[in-house]
């Protein structure tokens, strides 16, 4: 199925945000959004020269201050190949030492944002990082492409051993030069990082992410990517310029008799998002409850009262449930642990069946997700990789949630 890209604005608990959505049919897959004042902008992948207020030996971590005076969570196990600005100790790390961090989770709630010593800078097509510095390809990439990729990104890192290289999914319809050309940039990128670093004071952002369109849509698989669409001018300038495959179309949308987000019912789909019960179109639902710990998940079978061949029937509300379950962890970008109560199954072979198709669902996603199995209660474990903000902490909460 073709996909659009969608950049606009939308009123959202009445304050205007800067909404990135991937649709497939109309139906909204994915979602970011930020304050168009850039109040809640993300910090996530940004490079700061960082100076360490203490070290916590019983967490074996560091908390470290970048930016304003941020507090950052460094574990000693992220601290490989640091990068020095000022380093008064001999000790590992030590309060006052000043050193390269890079932000990979931003804070949440009561928890402060993790950072690492591990560099990356991600492309479409590649990842260079400073401190894994081994080669690595993409797992959804077939063996072929796989084997023939890792060879070339060795011969682009020749004998250069002081980063790494990740071959990204993408890269597997790509060309070597356009891939080559990728890695030019993210090299220059690196050097000119470390090249800045020893003249800049302590706090200082050495590397800010792009926008987070930006981010989202470099992540996109653009096989099945259709068209990006914006409502702005000076973004669709931006994409222009910015070198999609000719594949994707990048349109200027202009109709002010029907805005975009009222096209792709945008408001409606994410107040939606945010919902605690999704129904299904057999009339079961599913409730979905964030809690600090993790995420837990209901399926009912709701309006659903077929009483003839009950298992077959509860088999096929879990499959349903279990597709729109996998579409949702994307959308709302549920992570962390999660635990599913789907309606109880007797028979093993059903509860087979569902475990593999629910995997199948669980691939489509490109954030990595782990089913761990069923357990003897008969409930389903999984876990979803944080990577950014889930979208209802990325949408400024004033009481309840609606869309203006």
């Amino acid at each position: 199925m073709s996909q659009k890209f969608l950049i606009t604005k939308e009123l959202l608990n009445g304050a205007e945000y800067r909404i990135a959505a991937l649709f497939e049919d109309r139906r909204m897959l994915e979602a970011a959004v930020q304050l168009s004042d850039g109040g809640n902008g993300s910090i996530l992948n940004n490079i700061y020269v960082g100076r360490v207020r203490n070290v916590a030996a019983n967490l074996n971590a560091a908390f470290v201050e970048t930016a304003d005076g941020t507090l950052c969570y460094l574990s000693f196990e992220d601290i490989r190949h640091p990068v020095f600005t000022k380093k008064p100790s001999k000790k590992l790390i030590a309060a006052g030492d000043e050193l390269l961090v890079q932000v990979c989770k931003e804070a949440v709630k009561t928890k402060y944002a993790v950072v690492t010593t591990n560099l990356s800078f991600s492309g479409e097509y590649i990842v260079l990082t400073s401190a894994n510095r081994r080669i690595g390809v993409s797992s959804k990439v077939s063996r072929a492409a796989h084997e023939r990729l890792a060879a070339f990104a060795q011969d682009l890192r020749r004998e250069d051993t002081d980063y790494g290289i990740i071959v990204r999914t993408n890269a597997a319809s790509a060309s070597d030069e356009t891939i080559a050309e990728e890695f030019s940039k993210l090299k220059n990128t690196y050097e000119n990082v470390l090249a800045a670093a020893p003249t800049r004071s302590a706090g200082s952002c050495l590397y800010q992410e792009r926008p987070f369109y930006f981010k989202m849509l470099q992540d996109v698989k653009k096989e099945t990517l259709e068209e990006v669409v914006t409502d702005d001018a000076e973004i669709f300038a931006q994409l222009s310029a910015c070198g999609l495959p000719q594949s994707c179309g990048i349109r200027l949308y202009e109709d002010a008799l029907l805005p975009l987000p009222r096209l792709f019912n945008i408001g409606r789909q994410i107040e939606n998002a945010l919902r605690e019960r999704v129904w299904l179109k057999s009339g079961a639902n599913i409730i979905i409850q964030p809690t600090e710990a993790l995420t837990v998940i209901d399926v009912n079978s709701g309006k659903n009262i077929a009483k003839k061949e009950k298992q077959l029937n509860h088999y096929r509300i879990n499959l349903e449930a279990a597709e729109e379950i996998a579409r949702q962890l994307r959308l709302r970008n549920l992570s962390g642990i999660i635990i599913i109560d789907f309606i109880d199954l007797d028979d093993e072979d059903f509860n087979q069946s569902l475990l593999k198709e629910f995997r199948a669902f669980l691939k489509k996603d490109p954030v990595p997700v782990q089913l761990v199995d069923m357990t003897r209660l008969g409930l389903v474990e999984l876990t979803r990789k944080k990577q950014r903000k889930s979208l209802a902490e990325q949408i400024r909460m004033n009481g309840e949630t609606g869309v203006g």
